[in-house]
């Protein structure tokens, strides 16, 4: 009788007793020599047998179908199956006649209805292994993410602690991430702009080279950061540190929605594109770039222009360059600048307000307290009606995703009044500030990115209509 010998190690299995593929050739020899066996050749195999699926184990079976071989000699009988599927092929072959024998050096098989039936057993006891191990393992997920802990790699800016089972901030990256997470919400960058920041600065990708587009945008889009888990299409309350605030992950998110809606066509980086529409036909606003050659000086010079796309109606409106475009901008900027015999009666009434907030400190941390109560009793029964098959999963995620992001604002809303009073109150005191440094800015030497920076602090909605004079309002 001729036997094929078959030798298999899965590379994710947590058993680190079973032989590797090498000393199970090197027993399975021995042992038939010592037997008396003829192996008609060895089939190894590093793969899984928890589902069907495996090449070479498959090819055993039809060298069997075949009757090339009549036996199959192996170190255990969960080498050859940890499913019902393979399991069953196996007691089939057996069934039919067109396998003889098993032999195991470490287990005990009689081709008869006793040995059949012990030989199930065995592979049940396997799949009971694999099934139990598998329940095992996704039990202590479930704890984990109940602890608010993320049961995988940390996200870049965080580090994993092995010891504790942890995820903490890496004290370097976390510093970067944040930087690059404000320059991108601060406009005029691209994904792969931010992706060569993040390089140069010792965040790559696992290839190490700097991270790709679609992994760059995954980075600036995950919750992770404000304090969500997102696992198996499910959020859970993260217990991680944060380094980054809500405020600048929505900034980030507007600016995603920005930049994958933009034409990547801006390849000479025209600053004050987007900025701008047509006063006369309400139509975006284009910029071009144009090069003059003067023989007498020998020079070549560069002049860059503004104009209405002109793409919803006719319109009269003409090219500006980009000098005119430059003086009408500084000078919107200066008309909302807070003159300076306003500031003390403004600070004094937010000094009024601040007063007043401090008072009302205690009913509003009540309030938002209450109201994180109510989203959790939310939370809870949502989880009853799923669990009680009143909703589907689907609804279920979807739902208390919408929760978490009412609760999450809710606990930001406290952060911020335990440290700044109302919400309101900091942005409004940086709104005086840059109210009064206006003038200043608009007459010092600004790049273009400054003053579209500027711009974009102060105004929105400009009007663009060089043919009437005033152009900017």
């Amino acid at each position: 009788m001729k036997y094929i010998a078959y030798c298999r190690k899965s590379t994710d299995e947590a058993d680190r007793q079973i032989l590797s593929i090498e000393a199970q050739i090197a027993e399975l020899t021995e042992f038939a020599k010592r037997e008396g066996l003829e192996i008609s050749e060895f089939i190894t195999e590093s793969k899984t047998a928890k589902v069907p699926g495996r090449e070479e184990f498959d090819k055993v079976l039809k060298i069997i179908e075949k009757g090339h071989a009549q036996g199959i000699l192996s170190w255990h009988p969960d080498r050859l199956a940890r499913n019902s599927i393979d399991g069953g092929k196996i007691i089939y072959l057996l069934d039919t006649g067109k396998l003889l024998d098993l032999k195991f050096p470490s287990h005990w098989f009689e081709n008869s209805p006793q040995g059949k039936f012990m030989l199930n057993i065995a592979f049940g006891q396997s799949k009971y292994y694999v099934d139990n191990l598998s329940e095992n393992v996704k039990r202590g997920l479930r704890q984990k993410l109940r602890n608010g802990v993320y049961p995988g790699k940390a996200p870049q800016g965080y580090l994993n602690n092995e010891k504790l089972g942890t995820i903490e901030i890496d004290l370097v990256g976390s510093k970067v991430l944040k930087k690059a997470f404000q320059i991108f919400a601060d406009g005029g960058k691209t994904f792969a702009d931010i992706s060569r920041f993040l390089f140069a600065n010792g965040i790559k990708g696992r290839s190490g080279k700097p991270l790709k587009i679609h992994r760059m945008k995954e980075v600036l889009a995950n919750k992770f950061y404000i304090g969500i888990i997102y696992y198996n299409g499910e959020y859970y309350d993260g217990s991680q540190e944060l380094f980054i605030s809500k405020q600048l992950f929505d900034a980030v998110q507007r600016q995603v929605k920005l930049t994958e809606r933009s034409k990547p066509n801006n390849k000479h980086n025209f600053a004050y594109l987007g900025l701008i529409k047509c006063g006369e036909c309400g139509a975006s606003i284009t910029a071009e770039q144009k090069f003059k050659f003067y023989k007498g000086t020998n020079r070549k010079a560069e002049y860059i222009y503004y104009r209405c796309t002109k793409k919803l109606k006719p319109c009269t409106q003409k090219f500006m360059p980009v000098q005119d475009l430059e003086i009408q901008l500084k000078k919107a900027v200066d008309d909302v600048a807070l003159p300076k015999a306003w500031v003390d009666d403004w600070y004094k009434w937010l000094e009024r307000d601040e007063l007043l907030e401090k008072q009302n400190k205690e009913e509003n941390l009540k309030r938002l307290g209450l109201e994180i109560k109510t989203l959790d009793q939310k939370l809870n029964l949502l989880l009853d009606s799923y669990l009680d098959n009143v909703i589907d999963a689907n609804t279920y995620k979807n739902k208390k995703n919408e929760l978490f992001e009412e609760k999450l604002i809710k606990n930001e809303e406290i952060s911020k009044i335990n440290t700044n009073g109302s919400s309101w109150l900091e942005p409004f005191r940086e709104f005086i500030g840059s109210a009064l440094s206006c003038a200043k800015i608009v007459r010092a030497k600004n790049t273009d990115q400054d003053l579209r920076n500027l711009v974009k602090t102060v105004g929105s909605n400009l009007l663009f209509s060089p043919a009437t004079g005033s152009n900017l309002q």
